[in-house]
């Protein structure tokens, strides 16, 4: 019988991510990562694209436009979660001398307490530009501008790059991540040995042979996470299948009414809480008899994942949700 657990770095005042890492079980679930590594999280530096150099700048192409990097930052800021998730798959983050924090907790904690511990430039949705400048960054990185003028104002700063926040592309913006950081080999290479990681987990749990479902609760709606979701293109890319209804063609995601949770129904389930709230609407639900009666529920192959892990958008994040269904895809809730 299989006890999963949920990182032990610090995430003070971040209630859902306390939740996940200080409970095994919730409303019969068990929960999982609560002995995830963060030390492990970040691996080592990876070298700079062949030809770089202090003298050497390229242009990167990216959504606000054309910026024409270093070729191997020193000094960079960085603007949300999604970009560090980068930076610390590529082993730059020691490289950071600014970031932006979130609400709840200043980094994902699931790329470890180091990261924590990167001087705030100001919150995600309103970075300080002065605070940046202070910073003296070669390279500021992000993924969508919070507001008009933004791109305009740190480009004034240093080169600029934004290189999109749809969790759809994760793949594509890695890349694109990558080039801004004078790694676009390394970017390529790690992105190739997620893939073959991927193959050889999918293989190892005979994942094909298994239906899993992806129910996220928020604070009053029910949604499937389909094939173009985050934590879907993770279980195409071990080859598991999806229930016929969760086979979405037209949107990465769709609610359900509370009274057709058949919809949720899986060889497994994994279920993840939107913050707080999510967590008390889907405790209710899943306390529901008609939740009850759905046979993944019955056969106790049901796990809660951490949301900010499986809800994300990087390549970190994604090695985070294969360690999390190499331990479970064939395991039984405790």
């Amino acid at each position: 019988m299989l006890v999963v657990a949920g990182c032990t770095s610090d995430s003070s005042g971040d209630p859902a991510s306390t939740i996940v890492r200080t409970t095994t079980s919730i409303a019969g679930a068990s929960v999982m990562g609560i002995e995830r590594d963060t030390a492990a999280a970040c691996p080592a530096q990876t070298a700079a694209d062949s030809g770089a150099g202090p003298a050497v700048n390229r242009h990167v192409v990216h959504t606000e436009g054309t910026s024409e990097v270093p070729s191997d930052p020193q000094r960079i800021v960085v603007l949300d979660s999604a970009s560090m998730d980068a930076v610390c798959a590529l082993g730059l983050w020691e490289r950071v001398v600014g970031a932006a924090t979130g609400v709840d907790s200043p980094q994902p904690s699931y790329l470890g307490t180091g990261i924590s511990n990167i001087p705030s430039i100001g919150p995600v949705s309103a970075p300080n530009v002065e605070a940046i400048a202070d910073t003296k960054p070669d390279l500021i990185l992000g993924s969508t501008p919070t507001s008009d003028d933004l791109y305009a104002k740190l480009g004034a700063v240093a080169p600029t790059v934004f290189a999109g926040s749809d969790p759809v592309y994760w793949k594509a913006q890695f890349a694109l991540a990558g080039q801004a950081l004078g790694r676009a080999e390394a970017a390529a290479g790690e992105l190739r040995r997620y893939e073959e990681d991927a193959t050889r987990v999918g293989a190892s749990l005979n994942a094909s042979q298994s239906q899993a479902s992806v129910v996220r609760f928020g604070t009053r709606n029910v949604q499937l996470e389909g094939p173009a979701s985050f934590p879907g293109q993770i279980l195409g890319d071990i080859g598991a299948q999806r229930p016929p209804v969760q086979r979405l063609t037209d949107t990465p995601t769709a609610d359900i009414p509370a009274d057709r949770l058949a919809d949720a129904e899986g060889d497994i389930i994994y279920v993840l809480f939107d913050g707080s709230g999510g967590r008390s609407y889907g405790i209710d639900v899943m306390k529901s008899d008609q939740w009850q009666d759905l046979g993944a529920v019955a056969d106790r192959r049901v796990f809660v994942a951490e949301d900010q892990i499986w809800n994300g958008n990087g390549l970190t994040a994604a090695r985070a949700v294969l360690d999390d269904l190499q331990a479970t895809f064939n395991g039984y809730s405790s």
